[in-house]
C-alpha cells in the first residue's frame, strides 16, 4: 500500500468518523474533503470539483422541484386522504395501501418528501384505529426506501451507479430496468411487515404520539360542538339566489345559515373558490353551509331557496380541510372588536373570514353569534380560505392567531394546478422512456413546466432543493477517483478476488452487496453507491464478466439501508414518532436486509445475465 492510498483510506476513515459522530454536517464534511484533497495534491482542483458538473447531480436537483410540485400541488396530500378512506379501520389494510403508495410515489419524487408527508397521515390513523403508531411507522419508512429500487430516478444511488457506467462508456440502465427486483421487495415487504408489526408494538410509540399531537380539524369541532351543523347544498337552476350577492341575500338573519365555502365547476371540474361578501352564486354552485339555529327546517329551506341537499363525508368540513382553513383567534387588550357585534365590525367583508364558534370563560355559546358583543378574552373560532386565516395574523391590534390545526401544516397553496403537475411528471417520465432526450433535460422540461402552470415558484423551486444532499454527493465523488488513481478501488477488488474469485459469480455478488450493506452502517446510501461503484465495474472487469448485474447489485445494496435509524433519513423521520429505539431498526431490519440480499443476488443475474 503505497503513501498516497494509505491517505485517501485515512482521510476516508476519518469522513466517516465525522459523519458518524454527527460533530459537523455531513455537507460541511464533504467540503472539507474537496480541499484536502486539493491542498494535499491527490486530485487537481478540477478532479476534486468534477461532481459539481455531473449531470445526474442537475437530475437530482430537478427531482426534488418535481417533488415539491407535487406536494404543493396536493397531488402527494389527495393520496394520503384517499388511503385513509380506502383502508377504513382495518389495520392490516391500511399498512398494504400504504406501503404500495409509498412506494409508487416514492419512485417519482424524494422518499424523504413522501415519508415526511405520510407521517401525520399515520399518527391520524393510528389515533383513529387506537393502536400504536409504531406497527405503522416502520413500514412506512421501508416502503420509502424499496421506493428506490422501483425506477432509475427514484434515488441517487441508482443515478451514481448509472452515472458510473456512462463514464467507462457504456449504456447505461432504461428507466424501469431495476423495476421487477423493486416490485418483488415491495412484496416481500409487504409480507414481512404484516408479521412484523406484531413485534413493534412499544407504549413509547403511544406516549410520542399524544406528545407530537397537536389540536386537529376534530378537535376544534368538539371543543366548539360544531358536530352536525354542517351541510352541503348544491344550487340548482331557477333558485332565488342565483345573480345575487352573498351579502344583499341575508341568509344569516333569516335562516341563520352561513356560507363558508363554495364549490364551483371550472374547466370540467369542481373546484372550491374563496366566499366573500361580493360573492355571486351561479347554478350548479354548490354552497358549504353553516347552521347554527337547530330549529331551521332543512327541507323548508332546500325547497324555498331551490337547493338540493348533496353527500357530506367527514364532520363538519373535515374533508375539505384542504380547501377550507379553520383557526382559533383572541381578542386581545384595547382591541377596536372589543364591545362590538360581528354585525356591526362587518366580520366577514373586514376580514373574509366567518365566525362559527365562540368561547367565554372556556364556556361556548350556541345559537346565532352576530348580535353578540365581543368581550376581552373571547376565543372566535373562524373558517374560510385558508389564505385568508392565515392572513389574520396580520391583525395584531385586534386579535391574535391562537391555534391553527395541525392540518395547516399541510395545505397545498396550488392545488387548483395539480392536473397540470401530473402532467408535467407523465411528460418527464415519458421523455425519460424514450431514451431519445437525457434524463436530467427530461426533468428540467418538467421543472419548467410546473414553474409555467404555476405548480411552484422560483422561491419556492430553490427552497425545494435538499443542498447538503447535493453537495454531499459532489463531496463524495472525489473518493471514488483518489481510489482509483491510488490504486484503491485495484486493491478492494483484488481482495474481492482473492475470497470469492474461485467461486460463482453469485459469491462475488453477495460480497458486494455485505460490503455496501455494511458501509451503509455508517455513511449515507448515496455516499456508499459513490464508493462502491467503481468497484463494482473494475470487479466486472477482472472476471470478464458484465459490469450491470455488479453495478445494479451496489445501488440494490445502498438502497437497503433498512438496519440502524441513521442509515437514512427516512428512517431517522419516523424514529421519534414510532417511538422506536435503536434496537427496534436492528430486530425488524437486519432479517429483512438479508431476505433482499438473498432475492437480489438470484434475481438479479437473471435480469442481467453475466
Amino acid at each position: 500500500m503505497n503513501k498516497e492510498l494509505l491517505w485517501v483510506i485515512s482521510l476516508l476513515a476519518v469522513a466517516i468518523l465525522l459523519f458518524v459522530s454527527g460533530r459537523l454536517r455531513m455537507d460541511v464534511v464533504a467540503l472539507l474533503v474537496i480541499i484536502a484533497f486539493v491542498l494535499s495534491g491527490t486530485l487537481t482542483l478540477q478532479e476534486a470539483t468534477l461532481g459539481f458538473s455531473d449531470p445526474n447531480v442537475i437530475l437530482i436537483a430537478a427531482l426534488f422541484v418535481i417533488g415539491e410540485g407535487l406536494v404543493r400541488t396536493g397531488v402527494a396530500l389527495r393520496l394520503g386522504d384517499w388511503l385513509m378512506r380506502m383502508a377504513g379501520s382495518s389495520e392490516t389494510k391500511m399498512l398494504v395501501l400504504l406501503m404500495v403508495t409509498v412506494a409508487g410515489l416514492g419512485a417519482f419524487m424524494s422518499s424523504t418528501g413522501v415519508v415526511a408527508i405520510f407521517i401525520p397521515v399515520v399518527l391520524s390513523v393510528a389515533a383513529k384505529m387506537k393502536s400504536s403508531p409504531g406497527r405503522l411507522m416502520m413500514p412506512l419508512s421501508f416502503a420509502g426506501l424499496i421506493s428506490g429500487m422501483l425506477t432509475l430516478v427514484a434515488t441517487p444511488p441508482n443515478l451514481v451507479v448509472n452515472s458510473e457506467l456512462v463514464r467507462e462508456g457504456l449504456a447505461g440502465f432504461g428507466f424501469f430496468d431495476v423495476t421487477p427486483i423493486g416490485l418483488v421487495a415491495l412484496l416481500l415487504g409487504i409480507a414481512y411487515m404484516l408479521l412484523a408489526r406484531f413485534w413493534l408494538v412499544t407504549p413509547q410509540g403511544e406516549n410520542s404520539a399524544k406528545k407530537l399531537g397537536r389540536r386537529t380539524w376534530r378537535d376544534l369541532i368538539r371543543d366548539y360542538k360544531l358536530t352536525g351543523r354542517a351541510r352541503r347544498l348544491a344550487v340548482r337552476s331557477g333558485s332565488p339566489l342565483i345573480g345575487y350577492r352573498l351579502d344583499d341575500l341575508k341568509l344569516r338573519e333569516r335562516y341563520s345559515v352561513n356560507v363558508v365555502g363554495l364549490e364551483r365547476w371550472r374547466k370540467f371540474r369542481r373546484v372550491m373558490v374563496p366566499v366573500t361578501g361580493t360573492t355571486v352564486f351561479r347554478a350548479r354552485d354548490v354552497l358549504l353551509i353553516d347552521m347554527s339555529n337547530a330549529d331551521i327546517d332543512l327541507r323548508e329551506f332546500c325547497g324555498e331557496q331551490m337547493l338540493e341537499p348533496m353527500i357530506l363525508r367527514g364532520d363538519y368540513f373535515s374533508d375539505r380541510a384542504q380547501d377550507v382553513g379553520l383557526a382559533e383567534v383572541l381578542i386581545v387588550p384595547d382591541s377596536a372588536l372589543q364591545g362590538k357585534t360581528l354585525r356591526e365590525i362587518a366580520f366577514r367583508s373586514r376580514f373574509d373570514t366567518s365566525v362559527v364558534g365562540l368561547r367565554r370563560r372556556g364556556e361556548v355559546l350556541e345559537g346565532a353569534l352576530t348580535d353578540v358583543s365581543l368581550e376581552l378574552g373571547d376565543s372566535l373560532l373562524v373558517i374560510g380560505d385558508w389564505k385568508k386565516i392565515l392572513h389574520l395574523k396580520q391583525y395584531p391590534r385586534e386579535m391574535i392567531v391562537l391555534n391553527l390545526p395541525e392540518e395547516a401544516d399541510y395545505v397545498a397553496p396550488a392545488q387548483s394546478q395539480a392536473p397540470h403537475a401530473i402532467f408535467s411528471l407523465a411528460l418527464m417520465v415519458a421523455m425519460m422512456l424514450t431514451d431519445e432526450i437525457p434524463n436530467p433535460v427530461a426533468a428540467l422540461v418538467a421543472c419548467l413546466l410546473m414553474g409555467k402552470f404555476r405548480c411552484i415558484d422560483m422561491e419556492n423551486a430553490y427552497k425545494s432543493i435538499h443542498w447538503p444532499s447535493i453537495i454531499l454527493i459532489v463531496g463524495m465523488m472525489p473518493f471514488a477517483l483518489a481510489l482509483q488513481k491510488t490504486g484503491g478501488v485495484a486493491l478492494i477488488v483484488n481482495g474481492l478476488t482473492a475470497l470469492a474469485g474461485g467461486y460463482s459469480p453469485h459469491i462475488m455478488l453477495l460480497c458486494l452487496f455485505i460490503l455496501c450493506a455494511t458501509i451503509g452502517l455508517f455513511i449515507s446510501n448515496t455516499a456508499t453507491a459513490v464508493l462502491m461503484a467503481p468497484v463494482g465495474v473494475a470487479a466486472a472487469g477482472q472476471m470478464g464478466l458484465s459490469p450491470y448485474p455488479f453495478t445494479l447489485i451496489v445501488a440494490i445494496a445502498a438502497s437497503a439501508a433498512f438496519m440502524t435509524p441513521v442509515s437514512s433519513p427516512v428512517n431517522t423521520l419516523v424514529l421519534g414518532p414510532g417511538g422506536y429505539t435503536f434496537g427496534d431498526f436492528v430486530k425488524v431490519g437486519v432479517p429483512f436486509t438479508l431476505l433482499i440480499m438473498m432475492v437480489s443476488v438470484v434475481l438479479v443475474p437473471v435480469l442481467f445475465p453475466f
